[in-house]
């Protein structure tokens, strides 16, 4: 079930250092959020905050609330861990688990949970692959090793792993960076397919992407949030003159 993300009144350090100022922003259920704007603004850092992600570096820490469907996600009673189940994260670089099957790498965070049966296993690993646009390509081989797939199969695959924990957000980090144009498209397809089902958001260093995939595009510049709206309007009439001086290159 997808669910509703709110930031209020978000700061995020590393350290001494003030990364991330004053951040306010809602993304509605089954709908995708494109985070732009120029490498170090940023968007990576606020993206790491909406699932804890930013915990794992020392020194890292930020005030303000984090809502789920109105529950803040730093609450004291909430474990970062099985947050990391609901709030699901697909990196920059196709990551399947090396020593793993395909589909071994497609059940292995659930079975980090619980035990599965063989039958429940069978049905989780087609049912993700499936939603990932994944499993007639790999149906006849799901024995042999995940890290034999092709980057824009292996990073389908990837966020076949983070469907099969029942996630209701899936955040991405540049997932199509180090993909060819012909895997971009098909991870792009994907996208919007999910998004009919999971809350979405991206960090994308490609307007193109964003202006195609999102339905508001929130833009950062050296920290600070500048402008969020509907990815059409920051494309064609942005409120802000720094956005729009990104938009048409004028630096960034």
């Amino acid at each position: 079930m997808a669910k509703r993300l709110d930031m209020k009144d978000v700061n995020i350090y590393y350290g001494d250092f003030h990364a991330v100022k004053d951040i306010s922003l809602s993304v509605a259920p089954r709908s995708v959020m494109a985070f732009i704007g120029p490498s170090g603004c940023g968007k990576s850092t606020v993206l790491r905050t909406l699932n804890r992600m930013h915990e794992v570096t020392p020194g890292a820490y930020c005030t303000g609330e984090v809502l789920l469907d109105g529950q803040n996600i730093y609450d004291p009673q909430v474990d970062p861990v099985s947050l990391r189940c609901t709030i699901g994260m697909v990196f920059q670089r196709p990551n399947p688990f090396p020593t793993m099957s395909i589909e071994d790498n497609v059940i292995a965070g659930l079975k980090l949970q619980r035990r599965v049966s063989k039958e429940e296993k069978n049905e989780i690993v087609e049912r993700s692959l499936r939603a990932a646009n994944l499993w007639d390509e790999v149906k006849d081989r799901l024995n042999q090793p995940g890290t034999g797939l092709s980057g824009g199969q292996q990073q389908r695959l990837c966020i076949a792993r983070t469907i099969a924990v029942s996630p209701e957000v899936i955040l991405m980090d540049e997932p199509c960076s180090a993909l060819d144009p012909i895997a971009t498209a098909k991870v792009e397809e994907l996208i919007s397919e999910l998004s009919n089902q999971y809350t979405i958001v991206i960090v994308t260093h490609s307007m193109q992407q964003a202006a195609r995939v999102s339905d508001r595009t929130a833009y950062f510049h050296l920290g600070d949030l500048i402008e969020v709206n509907s990815t059409e309007k920051v494309f064609t009439q942005p409120d802000h003159q720094l956005t729009e001086a990104y938009i048409t290159g004028r630096f960034g």
